[in-house]
């Protein structure tokens, strides 16, 4: 997957994460890996555990335009908004109605 870097290489800034290398380039993590797999960038071991690549060879494959961005915008509608306020917090409001429920039976009847 890549070759051993020296301490002093990492600690000069030219080496940077998987999670940077994809920001720059727009993609998922996971593209990035698929990319190191394919050949396409070269990534590098750092003390046999943490894989990093070259800044300037991720700017490099970002201006030749080999990676195309998965970024693509698109509308969030409100019934998606609602669909995902629900979704997260579900345990939340379900227990609002528990605790509500409880108190309307200790206190009115």
């Amino acid at each position: 997957m890549g070759r051993v870097c020296q301490g002093d290489e990492v600690m000069s800034g030219q080496y940077i994460t998987v999670r940077e290398t994809a920001q720059i380039l727009g993609v998922s993590e996971k593209k990035v890996m698929d990319l190191i797999e394919a050949g396409q960038l070269q990534a590098y071991r750092i003390a046999e555990q943490f894989l990093r690549l070259k800044r300037n060879e991720v700017a490099q494959v970002r201006t030749s335009g080999q990676v195309i961005s998965e970024h693509a915008p698109h509308d969030y509608t409100t019934a998606q908004k609602v669909k995902d306020f629900f979704y997260f917090n579900d345990f939340y409001i379900f227990s609002s109605l528990v605790i509500l429920s409880l108190l309307y039976v200790i206190f009115l009847t």
